[in-house]
């Protein structure tokens, strides 16, 4: 049987701007873990830490998709770099401002700038639906972006909490500015796989936003960040309480690990059920797997409740891509995608204010008991939304020989 990982690979420059892509999106796993480490370690308030991440999460998720629209108007790399310059700047002085230990209120705003920071994972799945739009190679890609974000997950707590706790309380955040900077430029520069600016349709052109179906996937999305916020900043605490501040990372980390090989054996197969419903049981599995989440009473016990609820990640951000890349016209395809994410950004976001605010009030487990209601709410929106998403049943046709491979040229 053939590798369909190798295959997706044969396109020249696809592996350079998805390594270039590993790279840049380094910081979406460090930037929020890193800040509530920082500040809980220098502020001692797990309250500020999580509102402080809360906001920088929430800027991203509404900034994004603005860049993003001006990408599908004039190209990654007449945007990618000012987009990146101002985030890397609003990164600094928030290190800056904690440095100096400016007032609280000083935080916000240098949260607010670094926020303007592209978003890199619809950049790349954007030159792969370039290159495979309409046919069975662009679900394995999916897959394999889902697995490099996993991988991210894997490796960034570890290496944002660690540089934090072990070097200095900064050092975190730091390194995640320096991974965007580099990991952005490069890929900009390889225009041979850019994908091309197509003609909008005729008429005002309108945010995707506004298309019922897609409301639905990102109000889905939200939930689920709220799912993935609530759990990163009350492990951090969890593990903060027993003494054990740098196992947090390792617990979330093995979370990334169950969703990586979930996404792995994922992306290698063709199932026969629509996306639509795929996506439903999918976060019907996540709801029964944060459940026990609120009994966990030791950190072995935690990272194998949270490698059980990892499966259902990668497959639910693939399920979600696709039905975005199904609904949304190629010429609003990377503000399509990242919408999907801001949905993301604004869950953890929202998810990460309310679990500080819960273990300093009512403790750890009341907190991972948000993911539960987080996981019904999500469950609830994508269920009601069945009829909407019917008409992504239908998969977009299939380009026309040599077409995948037109942007490499």
């Amino acid at each position: 049987m053939a590798n369909p990982y190798r295959a997706v690979f044969a396109a020249p420059g696809t592996l350079a701007f998805s390594m270039a892509g590993l790279v840049a999106r380094m910081p979406m796993s460090m930037l929020a873990i890193g800040i509530v480490t920082m500040l809980g370690q220098l502020r001692g308030a797990y309250w500020l830490a999580g509102a402080v991440a809360a906001t920088f999460a929430l800027s991203s998720a509404l900034i994004a998709p603005q860049v993003s629209r001006l990408v599908d108007r004039l190209g990654q790399a007449r945007v990618l770099r000012p987009a990146t310059g101002l985030s890397v700047l609003g990164m600094l002085l928030l290190l800056l401002a904690v440095r100096l230990d400016l007032p609280g209120w000083t935080l916000f705003p240098c949260a607010v700038l670094a926020g303007c920071m592209p978003s890199i994972p619809a950049m790349v799945r954007a030159r792969w639906s370039g290159l495979y739009r309409g046919t069975p190679m662009l679900h394995t890609a999916f897959a394999l972006e889902s697995v490099l974000d996993e991988i991210c997950f894997i490796i960034g707590p570890i290496l944002s909490v660690s540089l934090s706790v072990l070097v200095f309380p900064e050092a975190g955040p730091l390194a995640a500015a320096l991974l965007l900077l580099v990991g952005t430029l490069l890929l900009a520069a390889q225009r041979r796989t850019e994908p091309p600016v197509l003609p909008a349709a005729a008429g005002p052109r309108r945010s995707v936003i506004g298309r019922p179906s897609v409301l639905i996937l990102v109000a889905t999305m939200v939930a689920v960040g709220m799912i993935f916020g609530s759990i990163d900043v009350t492990t951090i605490a969890f593990a903060g309480l027993l003494g054990q501040p740098v196992a947090a990372s390792w617990a979330l980390s093995i979370c990334a690990v169950g969703s990586g090989l979930a996404g792995i054996t994922f992306g290698a197969m063709r199932p026969a059920l629509p996306p639509r419903q795929l996506l439903a049981i999918a976060i019907a599995f996540m709801l029964l797997t944060v459940l026990p989440l609120p009994v966990a009473g030791s950190i072995p016990v935690l990272a194998a409740i949270l490698f059980v609820v990892g499966i259902s990640v990668s497959p639910t951000i693939i399920l979600t891509m696709n039905l975005v890349e199904r609904i949304v016209p190629p010429s609003e395809l990377t503000e399509g995608m990242t919408w999907a994410m801001t949905g993301l950004g604004i869950g953890v976001a929202i998810g990460s204010a309310a679990a500080g605010w819960t273990v300093d009030a009512h403790g750890t487990a009341a907190a991972f008991a948000l993911a539960g209601l987080a996981a019904a709410l999500a469950l609830l929106v994508v269920l009601s939304g069945q009829k909407r998403l019917k008409g992504s049943d239908q998969a977009p046709p299939q380009p026309a020989a040599g077409v995948e491979l037109a942007a490499c040229r």
